[in-house]
């Protein structure tokens, strides 16, 4: 499977659309979030929301991408999209964290990748430039490949990111949970068993973020079932740019699985346990 990156295509040059279509979508959902925002639609289930802002941020995303690069692909969360031309395709999330903007929680963020490959077929691409905006903070991690990942506050200066690499014992870390009650009640028993081997667990809300905070160390190791391309497209470019590593169980690349990451040595650790703790919790059932 070939997924180098077009010789027409400056990977840096994406990373700069990337950065200003988010920051655009990010003041979007900010200055124009309704005072009475909520629910429009569900998803998967009664949890699972999309706010109208979700689907306006969205738009903005494809209508500016198809302005400034027309002949890419687009793929996101929302409805809307388009097959290019180019090579690369854009994945994105307009809000990634829905319940924490809903509920006024400023742990949200608009996710923009530039990928290659296909993004709807499971392990066939991978990001090559991506931004992640919390337009709350006005953090901005952004990513080229082989250029390095950084982190920006407020059009700040650029600080590139490392990351750190503590023992999986004094590692903080990050997982989500799925809306499904029942995908809730495997991970909260796979949950139970990681706790004990861990400095502590943190639920952020947002897997773009906790992706991105991997890189920036806020985060030493993290995990989680579910992951749609969207979610982890950008933030996924940002924590191994910044000498981190991001896969499935087995070590290939990140799926709806399992996404894991970490530092070389706590994300190997990670996987071991996590294999193990599987194999005492059993699978989830078919959803």
């Amino acid at each position: 499977m070939d997924l180098s990156v077009p010789t027409t295509v400056d990977p840096s040059a994406l990373r700069e659309v990337a950065e200003q279509v988010a920051l655009e979508a990010g003041r979007l959902i900010v200055q124009e979030r309704p005072r009475d925002l909520g629910v429009a639609e569900t998803k998967t289930s009664a949890t699972d929301v999309v706010t109208v802002m979700d689907q306006r941020s969205q738009d903005l995303l494809l209508t500016r991408l198809g302005e400034l690069r027309p002949d890419d692909g687009f793929h996101g969360e929302e409805r809307g999209g388009r097959v290019g031309t180019s090579g690369i395709s854009w994945v994105v999330d307009p809000i990634d964290g829905t319940v924490n903007y809903l509920y006024g929680i400023p742990a949200y963020a608009v996710s923009v990748a530039a990928v290659v490959g296909d993004p709807t077929t499971p392990g066939a691409w991978r990001p090559v430039a991506g931004a992640v905006v919390n337009p709350v903070t006005g953090e901005c991690f952004t990513a080229a490949l082989d250029a390095g990942a950084h982190r920006a506050v407020d059009s700040g200066p650029r600080r590139a990111l490392r990351v750190p690499d503590a023992p999986l014992g004094l590692s903080l870390c990050g997982t989500g949970f799925g809306y499904d009650p029942d995908r809730r009640r495997w991970q909260g028993e796979v949950l139970a068993r990681v706790v004990p081997e861990v400095r502590d667990i943190r639920r952020i809300g947002s897997a773009a973020l906790d992706l991105c905070r991997i890189a920036d160390g806020s985060l030493d190791v993290y995990y989680e079932r579910g992951l749609n391309p969207w979610d982890m497209a950008a933030g996924w470019l940002v924590a191994t740019e910044a000498g981190g590593l991001v896969t499935d169980l087995e070590g290939g690349h990140p799926s709806t699985a399992m996404t894991i990451a970490g530092g070389p040595g706590n994300h190997a650790d990670l996987r071991a346990l996590l294999t193990g703790v599987l194999a005492r919790v059993g699978p989830e059932k078919d959803h």
